[in-house]
C-alpha cells in the first residue's frame, strides 16, 4: 500500500491577512469587511461568477517555470528568511505578505505559491466556504485538515480559483498544488484514479489561465498521464521510498523536479543530480533551515 501524503506544519494566518475571496485587498478595507459579512453560500456564488470570466490560458512559452537543477528554498513555517541563497522560493500563499513578495521579487527571486487544493484546512480564511458535504476524513497526522471530495468541482474549483487569484495578484510565478492524490488515501470518498486525473488537470488549467506554471506534487503513480499537463514537479522523500526514478518523464523533457528529504544526510546528492533532481534536506516542519545539494 502506498504511503499517505507527507504534509507540513504551517503558521496559522495572522488576523490581518489576505482575504481569499477577493482578488486584491488590504487590511481592514471596505471590500474585506463586506466579504467577511457574506454567508458561505454567497461567497461560493461570488467565486463561481468570477470563474466564468477567467482569462484564456497563456501559451507555454509565456509562462516562467523552473529549470532543472534550479536552486530553491521551501519554507512554510516560522519567520520567512528572505536571505537564502536560492533562485526560487516556495512559500505559503496566505501567510506570505505583499512586502515579502516584493522584497524577494526585487532581488531577482522567482516565487512558487503553496496552497492545498485537495484538503480543507480549518485555519484558512476561506474555511467556512466549503459545504460540509465535500469534507471527508482527516489527513493522517493532521487533524485540522480533511480530504475534499474532488468530484464536487462546482463547489471546490471556484474556491481554488479565488486562491490562485491571490497568488497572481501578489506576483507569484507558479503554484504548488498540494494533496492531489486523495484517491490513494483514506479520504472518506470513493475516489477513482480517473477522478483524480480530471481534478488535477482542472487545477493545472486554473494556474495556466492566470499565467502561472504549476507543479505536480507527489502523485507518483499518475506521472505518465500528467507530465504533459504540469510544468514541473515537487516531491517529498522519493529517495527514502526509492521512487526517484519515477520522475524520469519530467527529467527527460527538461522539466524541473524540486525534491526534498527529511531524514539522513546529503549523501544522496550525486544520485539526485544524475536523475535530474534539484534536492534539499530539510526538517519536517519546513522552517528556514536548509541544506542544498
Amino acid at each position: 500500500m502506498r504511503r499517505l501524503s507527507v504534509q507540513k506544519t504551517r503558521l496559522v494566518p495572522v488576523v490581518c491577512g489576505v482575504l481569499l475571496l477577493a482578488p486584491l485587498v488590504s487590511c481592514a478595507s471596505d471590500a474585506e469587511l463586506q466579504a467577511e459579512s457574506q454567508t458561505p453560500a454567497q461567497a461560493v456564488r461570488q467565486t463561481e461568477a468570477a470563474a466564468q470570466t477567467l482569462p484564456q490560458s497563456e501559451p507555454d512559452s509565456a509562462r516562467w517555470s523552473p529549470s532543472p537543477e534550479t536552486s530553491w528554498q521551501w519554507q512554510l513555517s516560522g519567520a520567512l528568511d528572505l536571505t537564502m541563497d536560492a533562485d526560487v522560493y516556495d512559500i505559503d500563499y496566505e501567510t506570505t505578505t505583499q512586502q515579502d513578495v516584493d522584497t524577494l521579487k526585487g532581488s531577482g527571486r522567482r516565487l512558487v505559491c503553496y496552497l492545498s487544493v485537495g484538503s480543507w484546512e480549518e485555519f484558512r480564511g476561506d474555511a467556512g466556504v466549503f459545504p460540509e458535504a465535500v469534507l471527508g476524513r482527516p489527513l493522517d497526522g493532521w487533524p485540522d485538515e480533511r480530504w475534499l471530495d474532488i468530484r464536487r468541482t462546482d463547489d471546490i474549483l471556484p474556491v481554488m480559483a479565488a486562491r490562485m487569484d491571490v497568488c497572481a495578484a501578489k506576483g507569484f510565478d507558479a503554484v504548488e498544488a498540494d494533496n492531489v492524490d486523495g484517491y490513494i488515501n483514506e479520504s472518506g470518498f470513493p475516489l477513482t484514479a480517473d477522478d483524480q486525473l480530471a481534478y488535477n488537470r482542472a487545477v493545472a488549467g486554473l494556474a495556466h489561465e492566470r499565467g502561472m506554471s504549476v507543479a505536480l506534487k507527489n502523485d507518483i503513480d499518475q506521472i505518465p498521464e500528467l507530465v504533459d499537463d504540469f510544468d514541473f514537479a515537487v516531491n517529498e522523500e522519493c529517495r527514502r521510498y526509492r521512487e526517484c526514478e519515477a520522475y524520469a518523464p519530467f527529467a527527460e523533457v527538461g522539466k524541473a523536479v524540486l525534491h526534498v528529504e527529511y531524514e539522513g544526510s546529503l549523501d544522496f546528492c550525486a544520485e539526485s543530480k544524475r536523475q535530474g533532481l534539484s534536492s534539499l534536506l530539510k526538517p519536517l516542519d519546513l522552517g528556514a533551515a536548509r541544506s542544498s545539494c
